[in-house]
């Protein structure tokens, strides 16, 4: 008879944790607390010069979640040093990573790309790197530089995939499809960098099925680390006219927290959980209103995991590994 040996503990969940959140990742990876710092490089999208389409994604607006480009643009050393010094002023924190988050990171030729690297993993107190792209804005220079600079330092690619679902990327005006998300991690594997999906939760017309469609394909593909967030509405965007005319609705918390707390249950245990919830400074931000009370976001959150004892993981039973869209994909 053959015994199967039981399924190791995950140490985060020894440690009391109901997921696996990046800041226990990083914490034990380092010895010490890590934080992000923003930077912005100046790039644009390609679905916001016309190269795939114009106007770039209904709800984005680049000001809203990245405070570099609330300020003039400057070195990227520069941006570095001044956000650090906003971080130090809440955190006790000596060591960071240099998010190249606005827009799209890898969207330039590999001559414009490389110097700019080169300046974040060359500051004194930067110990990784992490960039946001889209999956269809990588292609093989692009894919060899990041390997390049995954043999220096810690880094993370962050694909916005949104959804698995066709149709919701066609109304967000994203300009692809979920088949590139699919060919991008294919060609991610083995290249030494940490994958990461980025996906948001409450899209109009997706049902509950939808969304959890959407985290079975997230769980079996061959990627380390998450993005969760709610669709959320920032000011002089095409949601925000949906928002005020009726035509699209945002969650409220208690069906958020239900619906990530099902989306965490399908994950695998050993995926990264970078971020549960979104949110927008004051000025810029429309709705839902639940989004600037972060630690209530979250006590949410953790109560409901707490509340029905479950955890990320508790329902997985994927084949991970898989790199072809799922058979859920709707057109």
């Amino acid at each position: 008879m053959v015994v199967t040996p039981p399924l190791k503990t995950p140490d985060w969940r020894l440690a009391g944790h109901r997921y696996y959140s990046y800041n226990f990742f990083l914490r034990k990876k380092f010895g010490q607390r890590i934080q992000k710092v923003s930077v912005d490089a100046k790039f644009t999208c390609p679905n916001v010069d016309g190269t795939v389409a114009k106007g770039g994604c209904t709800f984005c607006d680049n000001r809203s979640f990245s405070p570099s480009r609330r300020v003039p643009i400057r070195k990227i050393t520069d941006q570095i040093d001044d956000g650090i010094r906003r971080l130090k002023m809440r955190y006790k924190v000596e060591r960071f990573i240099a998010y190249f988050q606005p827009a799209t990171n890898t969207y330039a030729p590999v001559e414009r790309l490389r110097p700019l690297y080169e300046q974040a993993v060359s500051h004194e107190k930067v110990v990784g790197m992490a960039i946001g792209t889209r999956p269809d804005c990588v292609p093989p220079p692009v894919m060899d530089l990041l390997a390049e600079m995954a043999e220096r330092t810690y880094l993370t690619v962050e694909y916005g995939l949104q959804t698995i679902h066709n149709r919701s990327l066609d109304w967000m005006n994203r300009g692809h499809h979920v088949d590139a998300y699919y060919d991008a991690i294919e060609r991610s594997q083995g290249l030494g960098f940490e994958i990461c999906a980025h996906v948001m939760l409450g899209l109009p017309g997706e049902t509950h099925e939808d969304m959890m469609a959407t985290a079975k394909a997230i769980a079996d593909s061959p990627i380390q680390s998450v993005k969760i967030h709610n669709l959320y509405c920032v000011k002089k965007t095409p949601l925000a006219d949906q928002v005020a005319a009726g035509e699209v609705r945002l969650m409220e918390l208690d069906e958020y927290a239900s619906t990530l707390v099902d989306f965490l249950e399908l994950l695998p245990p050993d995926m990264l959980v970078e971020r549960t919830i979104g949110d927008a400074p004051p000025d810029y931000f429309v709705g839902p209103s639940w989004c600037l009370d972060k630690p209530t976001a979250l006590k949410t959150i953790a109560d409901r995991l707490e509340g029905r004892d479950t955890w990320q993981g508790k329902r997985y039973a994927g084949n991970r590994g898989v790199c072809e869209a799922p058979s859920e994909q709707l057109a």
